[in-house]
């Protein structure tokens, strides 16, 4: 096939990329410059899509024998990555910016350029699998090593891009493997971190980022019971699950400390509570997607796994597609993407992205809209908030 390889500048995506000339195929590589800034320089292991890593990824290039090229897709970066993280945290949600890029950058703006110009398929560095059923039909797979397993943030591919994906790394049982080989074929990125964080903060500090870019007003603190405990600065500054910088001042009447539940954006208001009212025992999502062929009856509950995060252990759950009147305009109209964990689920928050597996297939994936409680909010004033 003719495959363009998609390289970070990473050890991954470049062993990646001569496993895939080694299989035969016909190879162009292609760095995304994704900064709006080209002279950002890399700090340790933090951030990628650097001045830096663009020299990395030439360099392996050059000795794999292949062409090599740089793309910019920074305004369409910024505008479906960027733009979306700071308009989520604007909401009161917590979104995550690699799923956004793999679902609207690597697997779509890369991917449609890619076919447009004649290429079979995209590979990169992640590590998941490919696997066909019996009818000819690709599935998503965890990869073979579940501790660098990255199924999760691929969640959000199609049937469609999953035939035009390569993960050439999903068979290799370790990340020294990869950087052992790396270190055979001469690549100097043998040993080169990895990246971490988010990469347009490569400082890693988000709340100092939000808050040259989210407009912040002042607002009421509550508990579930809707007691003001003190005033916040800014509602974009607060995530559920937070307990430090809370400066509420008086303690609750338990002794205990407090967590952010939820945020509230319409009312600019942060809800505290309990810690054990972060167990969720429900999640759902009118942003839902397919992984390759859906169920065929999704209407009626079946058996899976959900995890919620990248790095999250699996928990087993029923999911189901129901109807719902709540309306909110976006995504698939009238119906939701609704799971049940047998265990609740701790500090889960609207916004996140829910991946439902069968066994190591990924299944799809929805963004979360919606949370409930396992410890139940007086009648009264669930009935206020609702």
């Amino acid at each position: 096939m003719k495959v363009l390889a998609a390289m970070s500048g990473g050890v991954d995506s470049a062993v990646a990329a001569a496993r895939a000339v080694e299989a035969g195929h016909e190879v162009v590589g292609v760095h995304l410059a994704l900064s709006r800034m080209p002279g950002t320089l890399r700090t340790g292991s933090r951030g990628c899509c650097t001045v830096e890593d663009s020299m990395d990824a030439q360099r392996a290039a050059n000795i794999i024998g292949i062409p090599y090229y740089v793309w910019d897709f920074s305004e369409r970066f910024k505008l479906d990555v960027v733009d979306d993280f700071i308009a989520e945290y604007a909401a009161g949600r917590t979104p995550n910016p690699c799923m956004r890029c793999n679902e609207r950058i690597k697997f779509a703006a890369l991917l449609e350029k890619a076919i447009d110009l004649g290429f079979d398929a995209v590979a990169t560095g992640h590590y998941a699998t490919i696997l066909t059923d019996a009818d000819g039909n690709r599935e998503l797979h965890r990869a073979s090593a579940w501790a660098k397993d990255q199924s999760y943030v691929l969640g959000v591919l199609t049937q469609d891009q999953l035939a035009h994906s390569m993960f050439p790394l999903g068979a290799t049982p370790s990340k020294a493997e990869v950087r052992a080989e790396a270190a055979e074929r001469g690549f100097s990125v043998a040993t080169k971190p990895d990246s971490y964080d988010i990469c347009f903060i490569p400082d890693g500090d988000t709340r100092g980022w939000l808050a040259e870019r989210v407009p912040s007003a002042t607002g009421d603190i509550l508990d579930r019971d809707g007691n003001t405990l003190g005033r916040h600065e800014g509602a974009a500054a607060f995530t559920v699950g937070q307990r430090k910088g809370l400066q509420i001042g008086t303690p609750a009447a338990d002794g205990k400390p407090r967590f952010v539940l939820e945020v509230r954006p319409i009312t600019n208001t942060v809800v505290v509570g309990p810690k054990e009212a972060l167990a969720i025992k429900e999640i759902s999502g009118t942003k839902f997607t397919w992984c390759g062929v859906a169920p065929a009856h999704p209407e009626i509950a079946f058996d899976c796994d959900v995890q919620i995060r990248a790095h999250a252990d699996p928990v087993p759950a029923v999911a189901q597609v129901v109807s719902t009147d709540r309306g909110t305009g976006d995504g698939i109209d009238g119906v939701e993407l609704r799971i049940l964990p047998a265990t609740p689920l701790t500090g889960v928050a609207p916004g996140q992205t829910a991946v439902v597996y069968l066994g190591t297939r990924v299944l799809g994936q929805c963004t979360i809209d919606r949370t409930v409680s396992a410890v139940p909010v007086a009648p009264s004033v669930a009935a206020a908030h609702a």
